[in-house]
């Protein structure tokens, strides 16, 4: 049960780092990321060519299957802010 708990807390704030970086990124689109230019650029910076020219469905095929990179790469902004933060 305790291994459960402990599971669970990792995912709703993985969840919500995620939700907090898209909430950051998207402002403006928020309803539509894929018509970002931030967004645009930043993945096409992470994934090359292949994120140019998103629509939606495209879009949200990228992020399904790339999901554990994003979850990584998540981590990582997390951890940089944690460091800033730490720093102030």
């Amino acid at each position: 049960m305790v291994r459960l708990h402990g599971t669970l807390i990792a995912t709703c704030r993985s969840m919500l780092n995620a939700l907090r970086y898209y909430w950051i990124i998207a402002k403006g689109y928020r309803l539509r990321p894929w018509k970002s230019p931030y967004i645009q650029w930043r993945m096409e910076t992470f994934f090359g060519a292949e994120a140019a020219d998103l629509d939606a469905r495209k879009f949200f095929r990228l992020m399904w299957r790339e999901r554990a990179r994003m979850e990584r790469f998540l981590a990582w902004v997390s951890d940089q802010r944690r460091h800033l933060k730490m720093q102030m």
